[in-house]
């Protein structure tokens, strides 16, 4: 059986997504241009944390909690979003959601060259994710 890998497909998604550097959207966040976006599993922002002030939506969830027509529709998470900026660790998820969005017709939206590792390199500043 062949597949299509994990790494070809974030390539292509790379292809026609927009990608920000960390310190493009350092500059972004601290002018509060963009709403950054964490699609990391809970497990790892509890162990890593998260930068301050980002929304956490999971991967999983993502295009569901985006889609009005959805039952899992999140208009409260959601309202008001400036451009939308994702993150996962390492940019990989997160270009495969970014790429997504794109599919779904969401035109305001980025990924995060280098997921949270590059965030916290750029200086943002991260918060411990307190379990409920």
């Amino acid at each position: 059986m062949s597949i299509k890998s994990s790494k070809k497909l974030v390539e292509e998604a790379n292809k026609c997504i927009e990608s920000l550097t960390a310190s493009e959207v350092k500059s972004l966040v601290e002018k509060k241009e963009i709403t950054l976006i964490d699609v990391r599993d809970i497990r790892e922002l509890w162990k890593e944390g998260v930068i301050k002030n980002a929304i956490h939506i999971p991967r999983g969830m993502l295009e569901f909690w985006l889609d009005p027509e959805s039952s899992y529709y999140q208009e409260k998470k959601i309202k008001n979003l400036k451009k939308m900026v994702f993150y996962c660790a390492l940019g990989l998820r997160s270009a495969l959601a970014t790429k997504t969005l794109v599919d779904m017709g969401f035109n305001n939206v980025a990924n995060v060259s280098g997921g949270f590792d590059a965030l916290k390199k750029a200086g943002l500043e991260i918060i411990p994710k307190e379990k409920k």
